[in-house]
């Protein structure tokens, strides 16, 4: 009896010991992180969430859970231990040995354009017998940017024709012979006459010399994202998104200078889209960043009084492209003004389905109706 009593009273020591070791040292040496495999994708692309976690210590975690939440629209493809509602919330399990490193590659894909963090992951723990749970929060910082899907389909591509087209008779968008820039492959508004035969022959695709410009330097775009409606035009919405994204690539491409103007608010710094005319690949992704950055849920601001100065202020050899929804009657009457002016200009009106909308009869020959059902 005396030595029962013994032996409960050495376990039950060992018990209280080893859940004292367990409150002080589970932490000691323990890294945890959570970061997206890169900092950028498009819709509908898929990347990867890592998980890592590294106990450099002797003692074992015969059980550790890594808790964290992020936006819904980023599509897990594991869902066990995940719950949806308004964000994905994530509650991982893990059993680290001592001095061992244990690393999870969660799968996603890009349901949506957006800016999406990870800001902080809470984790939980116990000593050996379960006896008693230690928590602890800590604080990460993890960011992924989703890029609007440039946009395109048939009809889109015959808008940049008719667009190219107007450039070169009213603008007198005309390539120097004399300076060359280099070769890129065909695209539909190219003319054939600048097709490069010879690189042709070597690469298997059609490809065209670059040249100068000796006119046009400039282009802008201006998008205006206002939606009033009772039922909202969410998908019109992200499609002007995924045209300007596409606009911009289409004139960056050809090395012209682009600004890009818009009064979605900025998720970081609660302004509207401002990006200032410049060329090459880093304008694009501070393009593509602040299109992904658009909140819009956030109160639009109203695009008149926001641009209406820049956009009748004075620039030359510049050609200027709207991007809007909708046709309320202050952007339409900005339109209207800017066409007296006779300045020339495309505005490109997405619509959801087939539908096709009444347009102002004054300003018909300048809209280009992109339907987001149309090829």
């Amino acid at each position: 009896m005396i030595e029962l009593l013994g032996v409960g009273l050495i376990g039950f020591f060992l018990l209280v010991v080893q859940k004292l070791i367990y409150d002080r040292l589970w932490m000691r040496r323990l890294t945890v992180s959570v970061s997206f495999d890169t900092d950028h994708i498009f819709e509908g692309e898929e990347s990867e969430l890592k998980e890592v976690i590294e106990n450099k210590k002797r003692l074992p975690l015969v059980l550790l859970k890594v808790k964290f939440r992020t936006d819904r629209n980023l599509l897990f493809k594991n869902h066990s231990g995940s719950r949806t509602t308004d964000q994905y919330y994530r509650n991982d399990m893990f059993r680290v040995g001592g001095g061992e490193r244990v690393t999870r590659r969660l799968k996603f894909s890009g349901g949506r354009r957006g800016y999406y963090t990870i800001d902080e992951i809470s984790l939980v723990s116990t000593d050996l017998f379960f006896l008693s749970q230690m928590l602890a929060d800590k604080p990460v910082r993890t960011q992924l940017y989703v890029y609007p899907r440039p946009y395109d389909s048939s009809r889109f591509r015959q808008a940049l024709v008719r667009m190219n087209g107007e450039m070169l008779s009213r603008r007198r968008l005309l390539e120097d012979p004399f300076e060359y820039r280099g070769i890129r492959e065909y695209q539909p508004y190219d003319d054939m006459r600048s097709i490069n035969w010879k690189a042709t022959a070597k690469s298997g695709n059609f490809m065209v010399n670059q040249r100068n410009y000796s006119t046009l330097r400039n282009v802008r775009i201006f998008f205006n994202i206002q939606d009033d409606n009772v039922l909202k035009k969410e998908e019109s919405v992200e499609m002007s998104l995924r045209i300007v994204a596409s606009l911009c690539v289409f004139f960056l491409k050809q090395g012209i200078q682009v600004a890009c103007y818009g009064n979605g608010v900025d998720i970081l710094t609660h302004e509207p889209v401002s990006i200032d005319s410049k060329m090459g690949q880093q304008q694009m992704d501070a393009i593509y960043k602040a299109l992904a950055r658009i909140d819009t849920a956030q109160q639009v601001p109203s695009f008149g009084d926001t641009f209406g100065e820049r956009i009748f202020g004075d620039f030359r050899d510049a050609f200027t492209c709207f991007v809007a929804p909708n046709q309320y009657e202050d952007f339409v009457d900005i339109l209207t003004r800017y066409k007296e002016t006779g300045r020339p200009f495309f505005w490109f009106y997405p619509v959801e389905g087939k539908k096709n909308p009444k347009l102002p009869p004054l300003l018909a020959e300048n809209i280009e109706v992109i339907y987001s059902d149309v090829s």
